[in-house]
């Protein structure tokens, strides 16, 4: 029977050498860590040092209780984490402001906002400067490292291509940027401001987009100067589009090119309905793929008439798509009173989840498809849309077969630590 002491002390020398070895070994890891602790606890910050040598720079120190979801990297400090500021005079918006835990020593820093609910936009944390203290407290310097680490994450995922030219370059919170996107389309980027931050630094972060290969006209939205014109042609999967650059969003869909690409690849000798289809990104790519007939619901006249060009651009049999102005839910009841039905149906309109995906599994085939989205933060994050969707099969008397689950495009990353971000969900069912 072998014996040792409960706690501390040496091992006998009756002990095997083997277990003297591994003993040593973890009273050698426990000083270890117990220095690293120590050290960690009493080196210096090394935010302070630098706000050290910058005079005015103040000091936003959260509430006990209310660091650790900063540590973790969500970016948003909104105002209630707040316990108070320090700093005479106090900062302005768009401010370069420490973030400080209860001790007043800092865990990051960021940009402030004296009017909005998220007061601060963490940019870097404490552990990022003290690997490379480069881009510390220094904006200009962090938006050319982030907009090129975008770009980079860009071109590994084959972005641009010789068939792709529409897609996001940076999508705020996911790219480290909160509060900036950037959508490119062609030789044109569209940047979208929805920070006060990001109107600071607007000459800056269209400086650096214009350097990226390729771009050669910058596009400020919702800037007043913003121009009106349409004509713009794009790229996406081979396909052309003509999109407004004053229309939803950007201008166009660009998290869904994954999910229009798996359309094409269905759609063969098919009946297809795209419902609110918009400027017919959907449809468009079923008709390519080989739609027997496609037809495309949206009650925007001026989706519509790109929806049409986008027709004529791509060389498309007329006679196999079409896009119809009108109400969805009036066509869809319609086609049911007339036992009209398809074999694949697209649903993307953004309210009345249920009533609209019950009135768009009736107008399926039996054993058909539905692809169906959400663009609602709040019924991706909760789960709640594929319960909604569920309710809408009770409600439409059918039952559905959940196929494939998406979401936004691989160009939109999302920052687990700001689940938030996560806004878009796509949902493929077979419908009986």
């Amino acid at each position: 029977m072998l014996r040792l002491r409960a706690c501390g002390g040496t091992a006998p020398a009756s002990v095997p050498a083997l277990v003297r070895a591994r003993l040593a070994r973890r009273a050698s890891s426990a000083a270890y860590a117990e220095a690293t602790v120590a050290a960690a606890s009493s080196c210096s910050s090394v935010l302070e040092e630098l706000a050290a040598e910058r005079r005015g720079l103040a000091k936003v120190v959260l509430k006990k209780g209310k660091t650790q979801i900063f540590r973790d990297g969500s970016p948003m400090v909104y105002s209630g984490a707040v316990d108070r500021i320090i700093g005479r005079p106090p900062p302005k918006s768009g401010d370069v402001v420490l973030v400080a835990d209860g001790t007043e020593k800092p865990i990051g820093w960021g940009l402030y906002n004296s009017v909005s609910m998220f007061c601060v936009r963490l940019m870097q944390l404490e552990e990022e400067a003290r690997r490379d203290p480069t881009c510390a407290l220094n904006m200009e310097r962090l938006l050319k490292a982030r907009i090129s680490s975008a770009v980079d994450l860009r071109r590994s995922l084959g972005l641009p291509s010789a068939d792709t030219n529409a897609y996001r370059l940076i999508n705020s919170e996911g790219d480290r940027l909160s509060g900036l996107i950037v959508d490119i389309f062609a030789d044109v980027a569209v940047i979208a401001s929805s920070a006060a931050w990001v109107e600071k630094y607007r000459q800056e972060i269209q400086f650096l987009v214009s350097k990226v290969n390729g771009i050669n006209h910058i596009k400020w939205r919702p800037s007043a100067d913003i121009l009106k014109e349409e004509g713009l042609d794009v790229m996406e999967n081979g396909i052309v589009y003509l999109v407004s650059l004053v229309g939803q969003k950007t201008g166009f869909y660009a998290d869904q090119r994954e999910n229009r690409h798996f359309v094409s690849l269905l759609s063969k000798g098919q009946t297809v309905l795209d419902i609110c289809c918009y400027s017919g990104g959907f449809a468009l790519n079923a008709s390519k793929a080989g739609a027997d007939n496609v037809i495309g619901i949206d009650s925007s006249g001026s989706a519509l008439d790109l929806a049409n060009k986008n027709i004529i651009f791509n060389e498309l049999n007329p006679g196999r798509i079409s896009f119809i102005k009108g109400d969805a839910t009036a066509f869809m009841k319609g086609a049911i009173s007339k036992n009209e039905l398809w074999d694949l149906v697209l649903q993307s309109a953004s309210g009345m989840y249920r009533n609209l995906n019950a009135l768009a599994m009736q107008v399926v085939q039996p054993g058909g498809l539905l692809m169906t989205c959400s663009c609602s933060g709040a019924m991706t994050q909760s789960g709640m849309f594929l319960k909604t969707i569920q309710g809408a099969a009770s409600m439409a008397g059918r039952k559905i077969t959940v196929l494939r689950q998406a979401g936004a495009a691989c160009d939109h990353p999302i920052d687990p630590a700001y689940p938030e971000g996560q806004y878009l969900s796509n949902y493929l069912l077979r419908v009986v």
